[in-house]
């Protein structure tokens, strides 16, 4: 590296993208910039750092050997920036009195609404910037570090470079019509039943969606009559006759309790399911997520637990 040059951060990111595209062109249409743009910056970066990079020719453009071990270091850099960016964000934040957070939709309604207001009681001044979502997007969220903490049910987390504790259980619950044969069965509904039948069920990518297929695999899985993607969908649809539905306890209390809904039993099929919050695994939890969570649910001796 010449003496005294200084490294482009946009250009060690379009050196990435080179390299995953294996074109100026593609890389260049990520970043909104034109090709001469993109190959301007790449024979500056090239100059900066004393060193060939990029091979081009008509059929595409590739790394050097030389480009491919600076391209790993270019990874490392700008992950480090990436979670100086977070770091930065967190601490502005949290001295503006303000939180970011992802949450399921089953998390959103039943159960943050109490949390938010118990944090607010000892954080009256407290902005909570609450993005209501399915579990995917949370974790996207999450990831791409729009949010300082992320809500979701279903199984373990095993996207890289998240962590997940469990701060929560809910279970998955039948519910039919009174009018339906299955709300007057005297025996258990069992996992065959329940595959065997066309169900009104959540979109794929919700935790809901996600605990239920895994519940009914050994069975062939969920045939689905309707996919919705609200639990408000789904109870409408229910009471409307359209057919037994799947959802969360927590959703399907009021109907349930009132005797709009009825939810047969199930025996030898799992529907339990765990809530978990999620956080950037290089990223410490700040002051207000860690109250968030205290109010949740006290975290373990152990601290914030492990990635997965």
């Amino acid at each position: 590296m010449r003496p005294g040059a200084r490294v482009d951060l946009v250009g060690l990111e379009l050196l990435v993208d080179v390299a995953e595209t294996g074109s100026l062109g593609q890389a260049a249409a990520r970043h909104g910039l034109s090709q001469p743009a993109v190959s301007m910056r790449m024979t500056s970066l090239e100059r900066a750092l004393g060193l060939r990079l990029l091979r081009r020719d008509p059929s595409g453009t590739e790394l050097t050997s030389a480009g491919t071990e600076v391209l790993a270091a270019a990874r490392v850099v700008l992950a480090a920036v990436d979670r100086l960016v977070a770091v930065t964000g967190r601490l502005q934040a949290e001295s503006t009195g303000r939180l970011r957070v992802a949450a399921s939709f089953t998390v959103a309604e039943h159960l943050l609404p109490a949390w938010i207001d118990a944090l607010r009681a000892g954080e009256p001044d407290l902005a909570v910037t609450l993005e209501v979502t399915n579990s995917s997007h949370v974790l996207d969220a999450v990831d791409r570090r729009r949010v300082e903490v992320g809500f979701v049910e279903g199984p373990e987390v095993t996207l890289p470079g998240l962590c997940s504790e469990v701060v929560a259980t809910d279970e998955l619950v039948v519910v039919t019509h009174p009018s339906h044969p299955w709300a007057g069965r005297n025996r258990p509904l069992t996992g065959e039943d329940l595959a065997g039948h066309e169900l009104i069920v959540r979109e794929r990518g919700s935790g809901t969606r996600e605990v239920l297929e895994a519940a009914l695999a050994p069975w062939g899985g969920v045939r689905s009559r309707l996919e919705l993607g609200s639990s408000a969908a789904i109870l409408a649809a229910a009471r409307r006759r359209e057919g037994p539905a799947v959802l969360s306890r927590l959703a399907a209390a009021g109907d349930l309790a009132d005797g709009s809904l009825c939810s047969p039993t199930t025996t030898g099929v799992d529907l339990t399911r765990a809530i978990r919050v999620v956080w950037n695994a290089d990223t410490e939890p700040g002051s207000l997520v860690r109250h968030l969570l205290e109010i949740a649910r006290p975290l373990p001796a152990d601290g914030w637990g492990t990635a997965g």
